[in-house]
């Protein structure tokens, strides 16, 4: 899932001054379940900015809504009509979701109310860590399910390095080796030899930027309408 936080209240104070109607949009997906972006979330910061608004004397109208998701055309064009309504969006989904509204709503503000943070898993309640850079280039296979990229402070693919003590990082004494990790669960899996294995360099080629993928079914019409325009 996509992780984010919300931005500090006095940057997205600072943001909104002088719009005078303001939708707060919310995302039901990824940031909703790390509690950043979702409903409950427009709410609380919906009455925190009409309690700093009262108390600085300004009429501001905050609209409230929240859909599915803000990276899919399909959810936000329900809501266009709404938002076309107001002065400016401030967005509570990832960046991709932001962008996408700012794309659909050319001629006025679509502003963050999140920094996205990283993609990861959910180790506990109100806790979640890092697992994919979205490299594009998957390597998980020859490191036991293990993302070297992502573990590693060096995103090193041939290791251990020479700094690691007691099982951690030099980074950091809280944070685990990754080859420990990598070690280990090889280990379990009775194919500590692949830890001899020399793997090639990483091919950065694959993140080439911004990225696009059409999924295979739908190749044929993207090509044709391509040609189209």
């Amino acid at each position: 899932m996509i992780v984010g936080e919300r931005k500090p209240f006095e940057e997205i104070v600072s943001r909104l001054e002088g719009y005078k109607k303001i939708l707060i949009l919310g995302c039901g997906t990824c940031v909703s379940v790390c509690m950043a972006g979702g409903e409950k979330e427009v709410e609380l910061l919906a009455t925190q900015l009409r309690m700093a608004d009262k108390l600085k004397g300004r009429d501001v109208e905050i609209v409230e809504a929240t859909i599915q998701r803000q990276c899919d055309r399909e959810y936000i064009e329900p809501i266009l009509e709404k938002a076309r309504g107001c002065d400016a969006v401030l967005s509570m989904a990832c960046g991709a979701g932001v962008q996408l509204m700012a794309e659909l709503l050319e001629t006025m503000p679509v502003l963050p109310a999140l920094n996205t943070r990283f993609i990861g898993v959910a180790l506990g309640e109100g806790v979640w860590s890092e697992r994919c850079r979205a490299c594009g280039n998957c390597l998980l296979a020859d490191y036991a399910g293990i993302c070297p990229m992502t573990m590693c402070p060096k995103s090193l693919v041939n290791g251990p390095c020479g700094g690691s003590k007691d099982r951690k990082c030099e980074t950091s004494p809280t944070r685990d080796c990754a080859w420990m990790l990598i070690y280990d669960r090889l280990q379990k899996q009775g194919k500590v030899d692949k830890m001899r294995d020399i793997a090639p360099l990483k091919n950065y080629d694959a993140q080439g930027h911004p990225a696009r993928q059409v999924h295979e079914a739908y190749e044929k019409a993207a090509v044709e309408a391509a040609h189209a325009k």
